[in-house]
């Protein structure tokens, strides 16, 4: 406490009974026995690191909605599972020899690049699984590694006979069994962290509020109840992931358009047979997106994880198509703006 000069000749316990009335107190000056300190300085080691990722996690937003404005759409569902079952095929099993990386460009829950790669050695990968947009890699150690692809990173599989070096390899992984898994990301969306199994919720706070996952059978009476009780218009309900997980701009705009519904469209109108196309569609288009091999797009390429390019763009029947002819109706496809960005569609959808 800070010690104050009296310059009056009253002694300060007559000072303090007769206060000044004019003068204010300094907060700096109180005496009461329950204030309690600044809860900053109470914060566990562990507590200010949750703390520097949540802040890191809304510097992450800010350049996700930024780079939306740009025209740079993140990687949707049927990309990062095609990327998730890659790694099922080529790296689960395999066992991490030493691992490098290039800077913290993706490693933002980090500040040093060690505190990373070090960690990873010697770990055997047993299992690659997705949880909405995030691939995550059990070790053998007991911890998650955590993988985004955001709107620019490209994991790549190479081979033990293959000297390829690729430009804009952000993290390299090297097994002793041969073979490594580099992390290309040019622009620096991905990211890339390790977690322990019982502490994912801590990390990701958002995956305990994720809605279906439409790769995850569902009946369409099911999706109806769920659909029936929400008063908003379709397309912000598909690209909602509190409603659904996975789907962007692009697919909900070719899913309402195979089930012929327009993207305004309350979805607590809907009748039973236009959920049931609803249904069909959402299964259809990304399962169709997969098969061929997903979207690869001029402002954000996809490929896979041996390299081989999506060709699903040559399918796609509306989305950045406005003013060619729709394959329905033979009218011009439009566009609208809608919440910040295009949305596509043509006058056949009700």
């Amino acid at each position: 406490m800070r010690t104050r000069t009296v310059a009056s000749s009253t002694s300060p316990e007559l000072e303090s009974a007769n206060p000044d009335p004019d003068k204010q107190p300094d907060p700096a000056d109180s005496t009461d026995p329950n204030e309690q300190p600044d809860p900053a300085e109470r914060m566990t080691v562990k507590q200010k690191k949750a703390l520097v990722r949540i802040e890191r996690a809304c510097s992450d937003r800010a350049k996700a909605a930024a780079n939306k404005s740009k025209g740079m759409f993140e990687y949707e569902l049927p990309e990062v599972e095609l990327i998730r079952k890659g790694l099922e095929r080529q790296v689960v099993g395999l066992t991490i020899k030493e691992v490098e990386a290039a800077s913290l460009k993706c490693l933002r829950s980090y500040f040093f690049r060690k505190y990373f790669t070090t960690r990873l050695a010697e770990e055997k990968v047993l299992k690659a699984k997705r949880i909405g947009l995030y691939i995550t890699m059990k070790l053998s150690g007991g911890n998650f590694l955590i993988m985004t692809l955001g709107s620019s990173s490209s994991p790549r599989w190479i081979e033990a006979d293959n000297n390829e070096q690729i430009k804009n390899t952000e993290v390299t992984v090297h097994f002793n069994e041969g073979g490594r898994l580099l992390f290309v990301d040019p622009a620096g969306t991905g990211q890339l962290f390790i977690v322990p199994e019982d502490d994912i919720a801590t990390h990701i706070p958002e995956i305990a509020t994720y809605g279906h996952d439409p790769l995850t059978p569902i009946t369409w009476t099911d999706m109806g109840q769920r659909l029936l009780q929400q008063d908003c218009a379709l397309k912000t309900l598909l690209t909602d992931n509190l409603f659904v997980t996975g789907i962007g701009p692009m697919y909900a705009d070719e899913i309402l358009f195979d089930a012929g519904l327009r993207y305004d469209r309350a979805a607590n109108t809907l009748s039973s047979q236009e959920i049931r196309r609803l249904h069909r569609s959402i299964g259809n288009i990304l399962h169709n997106a997969m098969k061929y091999g997903g979207a690869s797009l001029p402002k954000r390429p996809f490929v896979n994880l041996l390299g081989r390019e999506g060709i699903y763009a040559k399918h796609i029947k509306v989305w950045q198509r406005h003013g060619k002819l729709s394959a329905r109706s033979r009218d011009p496809i439009k566009r609208v703006k809608y919440q910040g960005s295009w949305t596509y569609y043509c006058d056949t959808q009700i």
